[in-house]
């Protein structure tokens, strides 16, 4: 149903959080933004490693 996002949509997106947020705020916005991605990322692999490591010990015994 939802594909990918094209340049255009990109965009439109920056200038609304642009006009939203002004453009003092927008570095600041993205850097709290870019730190969640990286902590739900690092959450997300650290979950995937122990399911991992528990069928690991599963199969051993």
């Amino acid at each position: 149903m939802f594909g990918r996002l094209g340049a255009t949509e990109l965009i439109l997106i920056l200038v609304i959080a642009l006009v939203i947020f002004g453009p003092s705020k927008l570095p600041e916005v993205g850097k709290a933004l870019g730190q969640t991605i990286r902590e739900f990322k690092g959450h997300a692999n650290s979950i995937t490693k122990d399911i991992s490591d528990d069928k690991d010990n599963k199969k051993e015994q």
